[in-house]
């Protein structure tokens, strides 16, 4: 897999305050509530932490917030990312980079993201906000996901949606990619 680009670190540095302030947080009550040491923290508000997926996912979920909130860009009139282009966030513990497309309103609470997975360690991941709903659909490569316990085998083309708000997996079975919709309810 080839190396990503940095993550926006200054969009997620005042996402996190703006959210944290929103909250009536302190700095020591949200990394506690996220499982981080406060000093992770203040470097990710800083802009000069280097947060993975796992990371941004806990602080959105002891903010009660999507991920998308902590990661999008202001947006532009109009939008275009090409194919290879955009900041996408590594996982810590698995092949895995993840990619926000689209960024649902606070109407619509629905993002878009790509997703690249190689094979060798899976992606467990821990529960979203509750009511989360995952749908992908599987773009190239064999993958198997769903929540712990159900998981299912999908291949090119095929489509499968289930609770993000219970514990899940993704596991690629070859070099693989996917087209992620993680709808708010």
């Amino acid at each position: 897999m080839q190396q990503p680009p940095a993550p926006p670190l200054a969009d997620i540095a005042a996402a996190l305050r703006r959210e944290r302030q929103r909250a009536g947080l302190s700095i020591t009550e949200l990394a506690r509530q996220a499982g981080l040491a406060k000093s992770t923290l203040s470097q990710l508000e800083s802009g000069t932490g280097n947060p993975s997926i796992e990371t941004l996912w806990s602080l959105g979920v002891a903010l009660g917030v999507p991920f998308s909130r902590l990661v999008e860009p202001p947006p532009a009139r109009v939008q275009v990312i090409r194919a290879g282009e955009g900041p996408r966030l590594p996982a810590d513990e698995a092949d895995v980079l993840v990619k926000l497309l689209s960024a649902g309103s606070a109407r619509t609470r629905r993002d878009l993201y790509v997703m690249e997975l190689e094979p060798g360690q899976p992606r467990e991941a821990v529960a979203h906000i509750p009511g989360s709903v995952e749908h992908m659909v599987i773009g190239g490569g064999r993958v198997k996901a769903g929540p712990v316990g159900d998981e299912v085998e999908l291949g090119p083309g095929d489509y499968v949606t289930f609770p993000g708000d219970v514990d899940h997996h993704y596991e690629a079975l070859e070099p693989s990619w996917l087209v992620l919709i993680m709808e708010h309810i």
